[in-house]
């Protein structure tokens, strides 16, 4: 008797959790390996928020989201900047292998005003209160305190950073009200095939709140010979490397890396292409009677402090064709303000956790056949399981 209103209580929340939450999918990446992967969430603010709120939210340093959103680098009181409320940015984040799926797993330190429901809403859309409340057995027995840990896993692909043999980075997309695949696809160069296929979805269809994996074709070091470094760029932006000295932006015309001194590290050295008066990024033209001769101070890894660089030099038809060897990057944008997207500002909550400023960064590399990998699940899958796994040990 006692099993049969146990097996009812079960069924009742099976068909619960069913109905509320068929609409929230997102897309899984199985995998084996204890590797890990760069890759970024679209993260539309919840409010008004500083650069050292967000960057500290994603256990990140202010320079890791700036590089992410070509933001430059000169802004005075970077971390005191203040990104308006829906605003999308792009996150960096490690990728790595959790537990047999790809998904990254940071760690939230609750704050006296903190509810599921809050700590959820600040992630905007990347995570909900439930999954929260189940990765961290939250309770009557286990309730929410300030001060307490909490876990709380965010959605990441790798697919090995690549998309039809393109380098790529896979971003987290989770679609707003309204949205189409077509639509999203057009704004971030990915075709509706593409993401038909990568998310493994039955039909191009797609409803608010579903999490997608969006490939951003990428600039990548693989073939550059640089010394004990790989580095993988999503086009558009730039990443810092060699202990900041170096920044190394993505041309997204191209989809070639040009790297250049950072100039916000002041004891760099080994930036001068050796025997020469010509630094890492600078590029000097010398017409000819035959042409154009081209020499480029070209950044080649860093061990340590020591920053590896080589003199190149090539011959072209003419100097109007060296236009692409600048290392100056015209997408750069000096606005901390990213306009993504632009939706009506809503008011800022009365109470949200405050934050201040963290530091920890990306990494880098693998996984195979994006169409026999990955899968867009409902959220209730989760929660179907959990009750097959009671019926199974309760009964």
């Amino acid at each position: 008797m006692r099993s049969n209103h146990l097996v009812l209580v079960l069924l009742q929340l099976l068909f619960i959790f069913s109905i509320s939450l068929a609409n929230a999918k997102s897309t899984i990446e199985p995998c084996s390996s204890a590797d890990s992967c760069s890759s970024l969430l679209s993260y539309i603010l919840p409010w008004d928020s500083k650069l050292s709120e967000i960057a500290f939210r994603f256990q990140l340093n202010v320079f890791d989201v700036l590089a992410a959103n070509s933001i430059n680098l000169t802004i005075p009181f970077l971390g005191n900047q203040i990104m308006k409320a829906k605003t999308l940015l792009k996150i960096p984040i490690s990728c790595p292998c959790v537990d047999g799926i790809r998904k990254s797993v940071l760690t939230y330190t609750v704050h006296a005003v903190d509810t599921l429901d809050l700590i959820a809403e600040g992630y905007s859309g990347l995570v909900s209160a439930e999954q929260i409340r189940t990765v961290n057995g939250i309770g009557a027995k286990n309730p929410l305190t300030g001060g307490q840990s909490v876990l709380v896993q965010l959605p990441c692909t790798c697919f090995n950073n690549s998309n039809n043999g393109v380098a790529s980075v896979y971003m987290s997309y989770v679609v707003q009200s309204g949205e189409s695949l077509s639509g999203i696809g057009g704004e971030f160069g990915a075709t509706v095939m593409e993401l038909v296929s990568i998310n493994g979805l039955d039909q191009p269809l797609v409803d608010p709140g579903d999490i997608l994996a969006i490939p951003i074709s990428a600039c990548s070091s693989a073939n550059l010979n640089w010394y004990n470094e790989s580095l993988i760029v999503p086009n558009g932006s730039y990443a810092l490397t060699a202990n900041n000295c170096i920044k190394c932006f993505c041309r997204s015309t191209t989809l070639n890396l040009q790297c250049s001194p950072s100039g916000i590290v002041p004891s760099c050295s080994h930036l001068q292409c050796k025997d020469s008066d010509v630094f890492i990024g600078d590029v000097i033209t010398k017409p000819t009677a035959l042409g154009c001769n081209v020499s480029t101070c070209v950044y080649r890894g860093h061990n340590g402090r020591k920053i590896f660089r080589s003199l190149e030099n090539s011959s072209h038809a003419n100097c109007s064709d060296v236009q692409d060897y600048s290392a100056v990057s015209p997408e750069q944008s000096s606005n901390p303000v990213i306009p993504y997207i632009s939706l009506p500002p809503s008011a800022s909550p009365s109470s949200y956790p405050p934050m201040g400023i963290g530091a920890y960064g990306p990494t880098s590399t693998h996984n195979p056949n994006i169409s026999n990998h990955s899968r867009l699940l409902t959220q209730s899958s989760y929660y179907i399981l959990l009750v097959v796994l009671a019926l199974y040990f309760f009964l």
